[in-house]
């Protein structure tokens, strides 16, 4: 069997964009994948576009020795771009090789080791009422765990200090009236100082959450290392990381207990395995970053499956969220939640399947920017 074919679909569906990616083959069995760069699409688009230069003719069930190819044969190794375009490659040659051996993905990885994926649900307002009455509803339709977050997270002037201390009361309101049996997050999108960071935690009674997302910015292993000696709050980081090379410092320097690992970003499924194993021998739970589309939450599945350390897989299909991203009619074939849990599949390959006329039909790529944002003195700040 030979690659005859590598095919990027930039379209916008809801609210983003997503980056599908169809392989095919001789023998007429094709995978599909995504990659989760959102607003550089067309970055990714241009590295895919050099590795099909290479990859047509090969055998796609190497699927390990064209992982390494990809990456060892350019000078310029990794970085985002690059392992967001091998992640799409790399996903949709393991549904190819499940296709092929009539197996499903997680049969590639391993095996299941569990039959369900629990997940935690995503619940966001703009006041503390609707908030905590939003999460109520998702709590009686299955979730025990939650991440709280605020809707209008676009909005300049954005000053941290008067944040933290907003969202750090509403934490303290959520968790007296949802109780201590469900599992509560926040996620801060890397927005804080290590010093902010720090006083958001301690502003909040012991208990009141049991993990903050990325409260920083990446860059820094060190800075993270200094914030873990500040609060007592467990980390869930490394959705942006690109390689298991990012992950080395968080991992073996313990400044992170849940790994938010995108396995549409970190370089498919080649790559997050060998991240899980180097979690597990640390006591690390995968907690995966799964914001994408049906290929994504496919791929998340599967791997989650396979892993003996998984904590929850993120998911948009709370009560109160807009499900476009996932509902769209491309998608005849997708994941679908018993409660608050995606069964694990059997069929061959990732068990998503597309419809082809209406992919090429639908609406295409348009330029988008995440939030631009600024403090009142005018500077540039995170989104």
């Amino acid at each position: 069997m030979k690659i005859t074919a590598i095919q990027s679909y930039p379209i916008w569906v809801g609210d983003r964009n997503q980056l599908i990616v169809k392989v095919e083959t001789d023998k007429g069995i094709y995978g599909w994948g995504e990659s989760g760069l959102s607003s550089r699409e067309l970055a990714v688009i241009g590295a895919i576009d050099h590795y099909r230069q290479f990859l047509i003719g090969r055998d796609p069930m190497l699927v390990g020795a064209l992982w390494q190819e990809m990456y060892r044969s350019q000078y310029f190794e990794g970085g985002r771009v690059l392992t967001a375009a091998m992640s799409a490659i790399d996903i949709a040659l393991h549904d190819i090789k499940g296709k092929s051996l009539g197996v499903p993905v997680h049969q590639l990885l391993g095996g299941k080791q569990r039959t369900s994926i629990p997940t935690f649900g995503c619940v966001r307002a703009d006041d503390p009422d609707t908030l905590i009455a939003s999460a109520r509803k998702a709590m009686k339709a299955g979730w025990n765990c939650l991440r709280l977050g605020w809707k209008s997270d676009d909005v300049s002037p954005y000053e941290p200090r008067a944040h933290i201390a907003e969202i750090a009361h509403w934490m303290i309101q959520a968790r007296d009236a949802l109780g201590s049996a469900v599992m509560l997050g926040v996620d801060y999108h890397h927005r804080l100082s290590v010093a902010e960071a720090a006083s958001f935690c301690q502003k909040m009674p012991r208990g009141t959450l049991d993990f903050l997302e990325e409260p920083i910015r990446d860059e820094s292993p060190e800075a993270y290392e200094a914030l873990r000696r500040m609060t007592e709050i467990p980390f869930a980081i490394g959705e942006e990381f690109s390689s298991k090379w990012q992950f080395l410092p968080y991992i073996e320097g313990g400044h992170t207990q849940f790994a938010r690992l995108d396995i549409c970003n970190v370089g498919g499924f080649t790559e997050a395995m060998k991240v899980a194993g180097w979690c597990e021998a640390h006591y690390i739970d995968m907690m995966p970053h799964n914001p994408l589309g049906p290929i994504c939450t496919a791929a998340t599945v599967h791997f989650s499956a396979a892993v003996a350390n998984l904590s929850h897989v993120e998911c948009w299909e709370t009560p109160d969220e807009d499900m476009t991203r996932q509902e769209s009619p491309i998608f005849t074939k997708r994941m679908r939640l018993v409660g608050s849990t995606y069964l694990v599949p059997d069929e061959p390959g990732l068990g998503v399947e597309i419809d082809e006329t209406a992919l090429k039909a639908a609406e295409p790529f348009r330029f988008s920017e995440m939030p631009h944002l600024r403090r009142k003195d005018g500077s540039h700040t995170n989104w």
